[in-house]
């Protein structure tokens, strides 16, 4: 891949495989690229492998959801040094929901890292792979607890504290990942009919004071040791937002979206 083009584009220089080089290349990963769901609505995804990802990522400077993140930052860390395994996990009920997230393990300075780009509130760096592991980062805490699933034995579920709880936010498990493997997860995430990511819009982006997420009805700000603000969108303010988040769609791409958000919507 063109390392030097992703590193311009997230505003690093090359460095070492170092652990603070990799928290300080997870942190700018996620603050560079939006995770979305927008090519899915448009019924237009590229698809995971490689070169469509540097293009749609490096080269427009657009985001996407966690197999595109994972794929793109695994390959990064991987040209760099470092050694990588990729894994999937499930969000909500280990019982019932499908492997359907990624995420990279990165191994720095003995020991293996949890990094997680591609989720809606991501982690901004990686965190330690150990049960009851916690990291509190510019005000955002997460932790890692081992667990054990029915079906795929040990596995990792990561925690953000919110509101005053812990809540559980995926679970991960150690059974090693394949590229085919990522083409179906994906190939399922984005063309299921009763795919969450096909029914309504999913945008956020992480900026240096607050975490912004966006549907298709409404508008989330998080800000660190703050009251959330939740509101629903104004008549025409998805457009404006769009703009504001840099999705770094063109016009013809916000018309189309715009559009599907206004199906959305008539349909329910």
């Amino acid at each position: 891949m063109d390392l030097e083009a992703y590193l311009e584009r997230v505003g690093l220089d090359r460095s070492a495989p170092t652990l603070p080089f990799l928290r300080a290349l997870h942190e700018a990963h996620v603050r560079t690229f939006t995770f979305d769901n927008i090519d899915v609505l448009l019924d237009q995804h590229p698809g995971v492998e490689l070169p469509a990802l540097e293009a749609k990522f490096v080269g427009r400077g657009r985001g996407g959801y966690c197999f595109e993140h994972a794929t793109l930052f695994a390959a990064v860390l991987e040209a760099l040094g470092y050694q990588v395994e990729r894994r999937l996990g499930r969000v909500g009920d280990v019982r019932t929901a499908p492997r359907t997230h990624c995420v990279v393990i990165v191994s720095a300075e003995g020991a293996r890292w949890l990094a997680d780009p591609g989720f809606g509130h991501s982690l901004l760096r990686p965190i330690l792979l150990a049960d009851g592991a916690q990291d509190d980062y510019r005000g955002w805490p997460f932790r890692l607890a081992a667990v054990d699933t029915p079906d795929t034995g040990r596995a990792w579920r990561l925690e953000r504290f919110r509101g005053g709880t812990w809540e559980a936010m995926h679970t991960v498990d150690e059974l090693p990942v394949h590229q085919v493997d990522v083409r179906v997860g994906h190939h399922f995430t984005s063309t299921y009919p009763s795919s969450h990511f096909r029914s309504g819009l999913m945008l956020t982006r992480h900026r240096p004071d607050r975490h912004i997420s966006i549907t298709h009805e409404t508008v989330t700000v998080r800000r660190p040791g703050e009251p959330t603000e939740h509101r629903t969108l104004e008549p025409g303010e998805l457009e404006k937002l769009l703009a504001d988040v840099e999705a770094g769609l063109t016009a013809d791409e916000t018309t189309r979206l715009l559009a599907r958000v206004d199906g959305i919507l008539s349909a329910r």
